[in-house]
C-alpha cells in the first residue's frame, strides 16, 4: 500500500529541517585543534586571545550558542542570547534573555543592550562569536534616542499588515536601531568577531538578514522614507519615526555604516544554513520516496494567496500520462495584504488558495510550512493542499472562499483537519512548499 502523500510530505519537510539544524550548521564550519580554532577557511589562535565572548540573536541562536560550549567549554568567558519565547535550550555559561516576536516587547531591548553591553568590553586581544538567525530583527529592539519602543512597534505592525517584504520591514528597523544595520560590529570593534549566520531572507543578503547587525548597510533614510510612501503610511507612522528619517536625509545625523567603515576590518560574516541548502536535502529524500524532484526556485515571492495558486496551477500542468512522480519544491518568503479579519499566516494562506486551485484533483499534494515552525500569530507552522481537502470542506459545510476573503485561513485549515502544527523548530530558513504530482490518484 502507498503511502499516505501527508505522511509523505512531512518525511519531505523533516529532511529540509535536519539539514539546516543550528546545531549542525555550527558543527560543519566550527572546529577546535588544540588552541587553534577554525571557523570555515579563517585560523583563530586562542593562546593570543584574552577573552571569548559568544553573543547572539534569532529564534535559532540557543542550539548555536550551545554547540559552541560543547566545542570551546570553559574557554568562553561570557556571553549573552535574546531568542524568542520558549525557543531556548540548557546553556552553561551564555546568558538567555526571551524576548516577542514578530512584534518586540521591553525583554527583547533588555536582550540587545545586555549584548551591546557586553560586546563594548571587548578590545584588540579579545574574540567576540556572534550566532545570528532570523527573527534577530525583532527580537533586538533597541532603538535610538527619540524613538519609543512602543513607536518601533507600531511602524513594525502596519509595515507587516500591509504587506511590506522582509527587506523594506528591516531598512525601517536598521534606521531606528542601534544594535542592527552594522551596529554590534561597531560596538565590538577593534575586537576581531566572527558572525554565523543562519539565513531567513531571499538572496541571502547579509545586511538583510536581522537587519545585518554585523554587515555594511545599503540601504538609506531615503529608502525608509519612500517606504512608507509607497505604502500610504505617512499619515500613520509615528512623527518622531518620521522625523529621524527627514534628519538623516537632511543629513543632520549620521547614516548606518557603509561598506568601507574600519569597524568590519575585522569581522567574518559566515553564511551555515540557508533555504537552497533545505531544499537540496528535501529533494533527496523526495528522491528516495521515488519522486523526481525539481527545485523551481529558492526565491518565492509575492502575495501568498497567488502564489498558492500559481504553484497548484503549475502542478496541474504537470500531470502527464507518463508514470514519472514528480515532487516540485520552492523556496522563500510570501506576503500576506491583510484586508479581512481574520487569523491566519501566509504559509496557511498559501495553503487555503491552493486548495481552491486543486478542487477535484486527485493527483496532487502540497504542504506549505515555515521552516521556524511559526506562521503568523498562529500556533501552526502552515498548513497542506491535499486530494480531499476541499471534500472535507463541503462535510463541514465551510466554504473556502469565504474564509479566504477574510484571512482567515488558520481557522478553515484547522477546521479541515489541514494545519501543519510542529512546535518551534529552532530554525528559520524561510518558508518551503512541497508538491507531490503523479499520474495516478492518491
Amino acid at each position: 500500500m502507498n503511502a499516505h502523500p501527508k505522511d509523505m510530505l512531512h518525511e519531505i519537510l523533516g529532511a529540509a529541517l535536519t539539514a539546516v539544524a543550528p546545531d549542525k550548521a555550527v558543527s560543519k564550519f566550527v572546529s577546535l585543534d588544540g588552541d587553534t580554532l577554525l571557523i570555515d577557511d579563517v585560523t583563530y589562535y586562542l593562546n593570543t586571545f584574552e577573552n571569548i565572548f559568544v553573543v547572539g540573536a534569532g529564534k535559532g541562536a540557543a542550539p548555536m550558542a550551545a554547540k559552541l560550549e560543547e566545542i570551546l567549554g570553559d574557554r568562553i568567558t561570557d556571553g549573552v542570547i535574546c531568542v524568542k519565547y520558549d525557543h531556548t535550550v540548557p546553556l552553561q555559561t551564555i546568558r538567555v534573555i526571551e524576548g516577542a516576536h514578530p512584534v518586540p516587547d521591553a525583554n527583547g531591548e533588555r536582550g540587545a543592550r545586555a549584548i551591546l553591553d557586553l560586546v563594548a568590553t571587548a578590545g584588540k586581544k579579545d574574540l567576540v562569536l556572534c550566532c545570528i538567525t532570523g527573527g534577530a530583527s525583532a527580537l533586538t529592539p533597541a532603538l535610538v534616542d527619540g524613538i519609543s519602543l512602543q513607536e518601533g512597534k507600531l511602524a513594525t505592525q502596519l509595515l507587516l499588515d500591509c504587506g511590506a517584504t522582509i527587506n523594506e520591514i528591516n531598512a525601517i528597523r536598521k534606521h531606528m536601531s542601534i544594535f542592527g544595520s552594522g551596529n554590534l560590529a561597531r560596538a565590538a570593534y577593534p575586537a576581531p568577531l566572527a558572525a554565523l549566520i543562519i539565513s531567513d531572507v531571499v538572496g541571502d543578503n547579509l545586511d538583510v538578514i536581522a537587519s545585518g547587525p554585523t554587515s555594511p548597510d545599503s540601504s538609506t533614510f531615503k529608502d525608509c522614507m519612500d517606504i512608507f510612501e509607497r505604502y500610504k503610511l505617512m499619515d500613520k507612522v509615528p512623527v518622531n519615526i518620521l522625523a529621524h528619517m527627514e534628519k538623516g536625509i537632511e543629513g543632520a545625523i549620521f547614516e548606518t555604516p557603509k561598506v568601507g567603515d574600519p569597524s568590519f576590518d575585522s569581522v567574518q560574516n559566515l553564511l551555515v544554513a540557508t533555504n537552497e541548502q533545505a531544499l537540496e536535502a528535501a529533494a533527496e529524500r523526495a528522491k528516495e520516496l521515488g519522486f523526481t524532484p525539481r527545485i523551481v526556485t529558492s526565491s518565492m515571492t509575492g502575495e501568498a494567496r497567488t502564489v498558492g495558486a500559481d504553484i497548484a496551477k503549475q502542478a496541474r500542468s504537470s500531470i502527464n500520462s507518463k508514470s514519472e512522480k514528480l515532487c516540485l519544491l520552492s523556496g522563500g518568503e510570501t506576503t500576506v495584504t491583510l484586508t479581512g479579519k481574520g487569523l491566519g499566516g501566509r504559509n496557511q494562506e498559501m495553503a487555503l488558495a491552493a486548495a481552491v486551485a486543486l478542487d477535484g484533483c486527485p493527483n496532487i499534494a502540497m504542504l506549505c510550512a515555515g521552516t521556524d515552525g511559526s506562521d503568523g500569530p498562529t500556533d501552526a507552522a502552515g498548513g497542506f493542499a491535499l486530494p480531499d481537502s476541499l471534500l472535507r470542506a463541503r462535510e463541514c459545510r465551510i466554504n473556502p472562499q469565504v474564509y479566504l476573503a477574510d484571512n482567515d485561513s488558520y481557522n478553515y485549515l484547522k477546521s479541515t483537519g489541514d494545519l501543519l502544527q510542529t512546535g518551534p523548530t529552532l530554525t528559520n530558513v524561510m518558508d518551503i512548499c512541497i508538491t507531490l504530482v503523479q499520474h495516478e490518484p492518491f
